[in-house]
């Protein structure tokens, strides 16, 4: 741009019969270098809303009256009226698409094909011949449609940020013989998989025609380093019923350019990608690196983690049958711990950073009596630690049901066996030590002096990974599944689709990947899950105060 910064804008420019978009500018603007304006037709409600490209200076400190720009780096000039800011270039950190609005609203909003092919072609969406929409009485989601990611607010609270509403649009940016689609499933397995790849391609077969599927195999690395699948109704038919992924799957492989290399020279122009946070990171970069290339391919994740780690999204899918299936563990646990003298149940479940399926599969039992997540610290010894609510435990009811996810007490583990924390996975993942066993042994030998235990471990970590989907979650991948083919095939890109607050909503990359959703441990679910097993919250005291005085508790 030679020093030159790139805006596109919508606003609502009256355009000006007797003068073309250069000149009107220019009379409006001097501190305009390069501009250029085209029209909707003129049968178009919007036929008086000017699609503006703004070429300016990079000292320029003004705009043309009834703009707002709102810059990462540059703080926001204010004019008449609020605009949508639909893209700014990468020389100020662009991948961000945000829009302001009257009372505090913010619009984190997803890339659009408009934003760097204006004049791409639209069609009209084949929904509006389809006899299963036929009797909706509004199918189409409209354009400024959006869902506020709080939705608990004061009187005086600012309305907030929200997100761009998932649904069908009327106009699509594909035709249906043009589409070529491919479908890869990355990371660990998760219940739903084949519901989510099932559901995609009836999407794409039912609502929008397209012939042409593809299925990735292996993961990222099946981009460049295997032979694609082919896909269509016959072939995913009643995959839904069946664990794991039909495609395959792996960690790692991810090679951005390898993998649009293959993208570019197969002719692929839609690209489903399901994963977790890690393959969602792999997403935004095959992302970025599409549009560098100046590539008319559309990028678009469904989250996928039964840790339900992903942040911003109510919950992902599988994580309904994952807390379900952890029930017939704990239930095992239970039955014997109940027919022993001093028993215990320890049943670890999935929860590397993030301890969800502990805390709800514990809600959900009312059976166990401690639980125990990586966002809780806990300790073994002294007054207030796990030794002692054990001992008590037994002591009142003689057996006791303990849930721990895989990421807790880590650090303890550690120390104990001066083993580095360091090590990480092919995605990327710190590698874990067992903490089920470790623990396990430490009671044993803590308790045999002083009495027998008949404890029974039981880990069912992959078991609750690799069933297929139950009912809720089906529900759930049918509709990330039909969501994310909407927005594709409406033009939108480089999004995951997720629930926010009930309604399925478009999130960019960078929202899905800058962090991972935790249990708060100052929050009501916890204290709710404290207040059903009446375990301690295991926080350390202070020598010098006793329990219970303010000030004596510190993690």
């Amino acid at each position: 741009m030679i020093g030159l910064t790139s805006l596109l804008v919508y606003g609502q420019f009256k355009t000006d019969a007797k003068l073309s978009g250069p000149e009107l500018l220019q009379k409006n603007h001097k501190h305009i270098a390069t501009c250029s304006l085209s029209s909707p037709s003129q049968n178009s409600p919007q036929a008086r809303d000017g699609l503006i490209c703004l070429l300016l200076h990079s000292s320029c400190t003004t705009a043309p009256s009834g703009f707002r720009l709102l810059l990462p780096q540059i703080s926001s000039k204010r004019f008449e009226s609020p605009t949508r800011l639909v893209m700014a270039t990468s020389a100020l950190n662009s991948d961000r698409k945000i829009v302001t609005g009257p009372a505090g609203y913010v619009l984190e909003d997803v890339p659009h094909f408009s934003d760097y092919f204006p004049n791409a072609p639209t069609y009209p969406n084949p929904l509006q011949d389809n006899a299963a929409y036929s009797v909706v009485k509004q199918y189409f989601v409209d354009d400024d449609d959006t869902v506020p990611q709080k939705i608990v607010v004061h009187p005086d609270s600012p309305r907030g940020t929200h997100f761009r509403r998932a649904g069908p649009r009327q106009r699509v940016y594909f035709e249906s013989d043009d589409v070529l689609a491919c479908i890869v499933t990355c990371g660990g397995l998760c219940p739903g998989l084949n519901t989510v790849i099932r559901e995609i391609v009836c999407g794409l077969s039912y609502m929008y025609g397209v012939k042409r599927i593809l299925g990735i195999d292996g993961g990222y690395r099946g981009f460049y380093a295997r032979n694609t699948i082919h896909l269509d109704l016959k072939t995913v038919n009643d995959i839904h019923r069946s664990g794991g992924t039909i495609l395959g799957t792996s960690r790692g492989g991810h090679d951005t350019t390898k993998i649009v290399d293959s993208i570019q020279d197969r002719g692929i122009n839609q690209v489903y990608i399901i994963g977790g946070d890690g393959s969602q990171k792999g997403a935004a970069a095959i992302f970025e690196e599409i549009r560098r290339r100046g590539l008319k391919v559309a990028v678009a994740g469904i989250p996928k983690t039964i840790d339900n780690d992903i942040p911003i999204i109510d919950r992902s899918f599988g994580f309904d049958t994952a807390v379900e299936e952890a029930q017939r563990a704990i239930n095992a646990a239970h039955v014997e711990a109940t027919s022993f003298e001093n028993g215990i149940g320890l049943v670890k479940l999935m929860g590397r950073y993030s301890g969800f399926i502990a805390m709800y599969a514990t809600l959900a039992s009312r059976d166990v009596d401690c639980c125990l997540i990586p966002e809780s610290p806990f300790f073994l010894e002294g007054q207030g630690g796990l030794f002692e609510f054990i001992d008590k435990r037994l002591k009142e009811n003689g057996h006791m049901v303990i849930v721990i996810a895989e990421g807790a007490g880590q650090d303890l583990l550690a120390e104990s066996e001066e083993q580095s924390t360091t090590l990480k996975d092919a995605s990327g993942n710190k590698l874990l030590q067992d903490i089920g066993l470790w623990i396990s042994q430490r009671i044993k030998d803590h308790f045999a002096k002083k009495m027998t235990l008949n404890l029974k471990y039981i880990d069912p970590t992959y078991m609750i990974r690799a069933v297929p989907s139950n009912a809720s979650d089906n529900v759930c991948c049918t509709l990330l599944a039909q969501s994310a083919v909407h927005g594709v095939m409406a033009g939108y890109n480089g999004f995951t689709v997720g629930l926010v607050n009930g309604r399925h909503t478009y999130i960019p990359f960078y929202r899905i990947t800058e962090r991972q959703n935790q249990v708060v441990i100052t929050d009501r679910m916890w204290a709710r899950l404290l207040s059903s097993t009446n375990q301690p919250s295991f926080m350390k005291h202070e020598p010098n105060h006793p329990v219970g005085e303010a000030g004596a508790m510190k993690w």
